[in-house]
């Protein structure tokens, strides 16, 4: 039976914070369509359409007084033309998707009436955080103590003459907006959906600690948790957006810097594996209750097998009992046959809900850049050669 809750209906984690009401005051914050590409194209006016007007004011967009002027700097456009518009066009998106999953719980069963209180409590609490405004101002002073803390953090070419600096040492006036307004706001923006990866699996881990109505037999191999792979399959446009970052890196590194596809394998390999890692990781929180519920299902399951084969051996193999039935249109062998099926769902039952066709949209999202890359790089020969021979 379908459990209504208002709390669950207007569950959301990217409305709200201090950072939200802030953009709230110049009306960005609406759900519609229109809305978001207005603060998506509010990004780029902040971080991307200052650095064209102050290059060309210093002339540093194109010409030889820099080795790469601002307009052959394929990072910088990667990261905030294309990069920063998908990761705020990807909030409303994703953000349905958790409301759906969210109300999933209650109209599946899964949480039942008596439990409802506990879930929207949850709920509650996973909102308060999100509110909160002491991650909102760590994350932004993690964002402009990012190049000190970890080094060399821009996509910027070591010991190449760029439009980030008119003579050595000394920024320009672009370099000045990239260092101060646009590369902080751009690592705010990653940050932030950190922050929400960690609310979303403290909501999962905490809903798994209440009392769920799983059931070892659903047909999803999860108990019924199956849809929660849906929510991760959600994050490929984030995915996406920090390959795209890491490509147009890769290109500076082989247009200015002499690298090669081989010696940057590393890192491309790298960043596929630990994107799809960390969005797996959230899915960990309910891997102890599916495992203690497989667990037990093996255990009921395994027991009523072996009575009921027990009984149906005594019946038909030993022939103890009453005279003795006919077994054509007998029910008996298709409730072996039904409560074998049955055990077996339960030994396939997997005790991380994330299905392949999940695993394998995020690969895809995290490797679409690097092939990007792989065909800019390589000479157009060579790409039809290692085309016909796959084709012969």
């Amino acid at each position: 039976m379908d459990v209504n809750s208002s709390i669950a209906e207007n569950f959301s984690l990217t409305r709200g914070g201090p950072f939200y009401r802030l953009v709230s005051i110049f009306g960005f914050v609406k759900s519609e369509r229109y809305q978001v590409v207005k603060r998506a194209l509010l990004g780029i006016v902040l971080c991307w359409f200052p650095l064209l007007v102050l290059t060309v004011t210093q002339g540093l967009v194109v010409g030889t007084k820099v080795r790469v002027p601002f307009l052959l700097d394929y990072a910088v456009h990667v990261r905030f033309l294309i990069a920063l518009p998908i990761l705020v066009l990807a909030e409303s998106a994703i953000d349905g998707r958790w409301r759906t999953i969210v109300l999933e719980f209650l109209r599946s069963g899964l949480v039942d009436q008596n439990n409802t209180a506990s879930y929207e409590s949850i709920i509650e609490k996973v909102t308060r955080l999100r509110d909160s405004a002491p991650p909102e101002l760590a994350m932004l002073g993690l964002a402009y103590l990012a190049p000190l803390l970890l080094g060399r953090t821009d996509l910027l070419m070591g010991g190449i003459t760029n439009w980030h600096a008119v003579h050595a040492g000394e920024l320009s006036m672009a370099g000045w907006w990239f260092r101060v307004v646009s590369a902080p706001l751009f690592r705010f923006l990653l940050l932030r959906w950190l922050w929400r990866m960690f609310l979303w699996t403290l909501f999962i881990w905490s809903v798994s600690r209440i009392k769920l109505h799983l059931v070892a037999t659903h047909a999803d191999l999860a108990a019924g948790l199956g849809f929660l792979s849906e929510g991760q399959k959600a994050y490929s446009p984030i995915v996406f957006a920090g390959g795209a970052v890491i490509a147009g890196s890769v290109l500076n590194a082989i247009r200015y810097e002499g690298q090669t596809l081989s010696s940057l394998k590393i890192p491309m390999i790298a960043y596929g594996v630990l994107a799809v890692v960390v969005l797996v990781v959230p899915l960990l929180s309910v891997a102890p209750v599916l495992l203690k519920t497989k667990r037990k299902a093996l255990r009921d399951y395994g027991g009523l097998v072996t009575k009921h084969n027990q009984l149906f051996e005594a019946k038909w193999i030993d022939e103890i009992g009453p005279e003795r039935e006919s077994i054509l249109g007998n029910q008996d062998p298709s409730s072996l046959s039904s409560l074998g099926n049955s055990f077996a769902v339960v030994r396939q039952m997997r005790t991380v809900p994330i299905d392949k066709p999940t695993l394998v949209t995020l690969a895809l999202a995290a490797a679409l850049p690097m092939v990007l890359v792989l065909l800019l790089v390589t000479p157009a020969n060579a790409v039809v050669h290692a085309v016909l021979k796959m084709l012969g």
